[in-house]
């Protein structure tokens, strides 16, 4: 049943919607001036306004009976949305503000003026701690000689509650009109400007108000840009026989220029040496290049604005220009997104801004890695053309190619192949990683880890060498002197060892050195744990023991035993998971295919130690061209066999 309480709340409701549409009615010659007349008055952009016709127009029969176009015009839904929420957000962060600015305090105010024949009040309440009106004041004010009535109760009231910066009317004066105030509205040429001059009223005279100086800025044709703000803080504190502003036209705002946002450092002389946690810097971490990987955004276009037209106080449009777009800097190795304004690298290296273009290179050259260069970690590969000098560090995603010679460096890539024409000088210190293979013309007490091949041309001296593969000397020297060599599948060199024995040198082969060296690290932990657990349990059975005499024991002491109770589980739990890893490892080794092989096609001296699986034969005295296996739980001697060349691949430019 549709009752009359029914009808009134839609009605409510429905009159709450249509007042939150902005909404004017327009008229102009075309629907495109209707549109841009609107856009200024609504504060939008013609693209977000939508329109219903209410009287359609014609252009008539050159020129005669021309007809203007009546149109209603709103933002869309999407526009009112979006103004609401940035409204909503400004208000909030308003609200944020005000809690952290600190009040000022402000007395309370007031203003008597005699509009027509009424004597009117505004009262502005205080701010913070400042002093309210007092009644008796404005009482005493209002009172004049011509003062014929004023409403004393009304006047105590506003005095309270403020007038919520409206004028009210408390009481009636002895108007004569002959000393009213005058004004005159004076609007510029250009239609850009109007002030209003007013002289001062006599006694019983008329003041102007607000709504007179808006009514003769409208008689004068002033349609846009009435500012209120400014002709009620006139009519507030007059200045009479003065011109003062009180209506603006709408300027025109030209659109703003397309820009590029980068996301990286296009000035490499602004980039910065890293800094530690403590402030200290590292001079070998210069931060000189900008690594990016594929799809990673470089840099967006933010695109023209359109202008916004302006008009003068008599409606006339002022044209605005539209912002200039920009051609997108795309260099090499980057790619536009599917948005059209995003410009991403294509693929993995360092980013450059040259020549007005974004680009991306995946090759790194430098002349050498030392001082000027700091370390050097790129996601790409690393040219270095002279040598990588004692202390600095080359990283690198693909591979690190050295003409020169490698010192007292950690060189590592991960899945590149790492060549060094000259040789490393390791000095005890150097350390190569590489996720693919090795080469070099000699290693020198170096620590080597590959996940390929190891192929040097001249010799191996004193160095740590693990490969997953194979390790092969294949020049003319061809030497392994001293160090400890590990491939799962052989090592081939002409000579192993040296005449005479020298320094030790142990060469495995026949099962995986990360598989074995785990096994060393955890027999060696397990070693640690079951001396601790040794002496856990001794210090836990003198304690018990100390409590059986005592009956009971001191906290600290007690404490102390529940920690070591406490740590012997820990323990215990520790050495089992070792012992399971312990177990699965060596299934994995007792289970490897690969027998493994030692090759030496000239001498093997004396002295030298080699290992297929986990069984060693020491070399008592010198063989020749000679081959290492194992068969039947024992190492075997044989012809010498040649290398296994099987996918070993010599990179691009370089010869053995």
């Amino acid at each position: 049943m549709v009752t009359l309480e029914t009808i009134r709340k839609d009605m409510e409701a429905q009159l709450a919607l249509d007042n939150s549409i902005q909404s004017v009615i327009v008229n102009a010659d075309t629907l495109e001036e209707a549109l841009q007349d609107a856009a200024v008055q609504l504060d939008s952009k013609v693209s977000t306004l939508e329109y219903e016709i209410i009287e359609k127009g014609s252009d008539g029969f050159l020129g005669l009976a021309k007809k203007p176009w009546k149109l209603r015009i709103y933002p869309t839904a999407e526009a009112m949305a979006k103004r609401k929420k940035v409204k909503d957000d400004a208000s909030f962060d308003a609200e944020n503000f005000d809690e952290e600015v600190k009040t000022v305090d402000q007395d309370g105010m007031f203003y008597i003026r005699h509009f027509g024949d009424n004597i009117c009040l505004k009262v502005t309440l205080p701010v913070g701690k400042g002093r309210p009106v007092e009644a008796k004041q404005i009482i005493s004010e209002a009172k004049r000689t011509d003062t014929l009535s004023i409403d004393e109760d009304l006047i105590r009231k506003l005095a309270k509650n403020g007038s919520k910066d409206q004028y009210e009317v408390v009481g009636q004066y002895k108007h004569v009109p002959a000393g009213d105030a005058l004004l005159v509205i004076d609007v510029s040429k250009d239609e850009m400007l109007a002030t209003v001059t007013v002289t001062p009223p006599s006694l019983s005279g008329a003041e102007i108000s607000a709504e007179q100086i808006i009514r003769n800025l409208e008689i004068q044709g002033v349609v846009a840009g009435i500012e209120e703000d400014k002709i009620n803080e006139f009519v507030d504190n007059p200045a009479y026989n003065v011109p003062c502003e009180v209506a603006a036209a709408v300027k025109p705002q030209d659109g703003r220029d397309a820009y590029m946002v980068f996301h990286f450092e296009t000035d490499p002389t602004k980039l910065k040496i890293k800094e530690s946690k403590n402030g200290l810097v590292n001079f070998k971490e210069l931060n000189q290049i900008q690594n990016v990987v594929k799809g990673q955004p470089l840099a967006q276009k933010m695109p023209p604005e359109r202008g916004k037209a302006g008009k003068t106080l008599k409606g006339r449009y002022l044209e605005a220009k539209n912002g200039k777009d920009i051609r997108l800097p795309l260099g090499k190795n980057v790619e536009l997104d599917k948005d059209g304004v995003t410009i991403l690298a294509a693929m993995n290296g360092r980013v450059l801004f040259e020549a007005e273009r974004i680009n991306v290179e995946p090759v790194l050259e430098l002349d050498a890695v030392n001082i000027k260069t700091g370390n050097i970690d790129f996601l790409g590969t690393v040219v270095v053309k002279g040598n990588v000098e004692d202390g600095y560090d080359v990283k690198a995603s693909g591979n690190i190619e050295v003409n020169g010679t490698v010192g007292q460096s950690h060189l590592k890539t991960e899945s590149g192949d790492i060549i060094v024409s000259q040789g490393i000088f390791g000095h005890d210190v150097g350390v190569i990683q590489a996720g693919g293979s090795l080469w070099a013309k000699f290693i020198q007490s170096a620590k080597v880890e590959v996940e390929k091949f190891v192929i040097v041309s001249d010799s191996i001296m004193n160095s740590e060498v693990t490969a997953m593969k194979r390790v092969i000397l294949n020049g003319k020297k061809a030497q392994i002197t001293g160090g400890h060599l590990f491939a799962t599948e052989e090592i081939c060199a002409k000579n192993i060892g040296s005449p005479g024995g020298g320094a030790e040198t142990i060469l495995e082969v026949g099962f995986d050195p990360r598989l074995k060296q785990r096994l060393a690290d955890i027999q060696d932990e397990q070693n640690s744990l079951m001396r601790e657990l040794e002496e856990t349990e001794n210090n836990i059975v003198t304690l018990e023991n100390f409590k059986k005499q005592r009956k009971t024991l001191p906290k600290e002491k007690q404490d102390h035993l529940d920690n070591l109770k406490k740590r012997k589980e820990e323990i215990i739990v520790k050495s089992e998971k070792y012992a399971t890893e312990v177990e699965q490892i060596l299934q994995r080794l007792h289970e490897l295919k690969v027998f493994g092989k030692v090759k030496a096609f000239g001498t093997v001296y004396a002295g030298v130690k080699i290992y297929v699986r986990d069984v060693v034969d020491e070399v008592r005295s010198d063989v020749k061209n000679c081959t290492f296996f194992f068969e039947n739980g024992f190492v075997r001697r044989g012809k010498y066999e040649e290398p296994d060349m099987t996918d070993v691949k010599a990179p691009e430019g370089y010869s053995s």
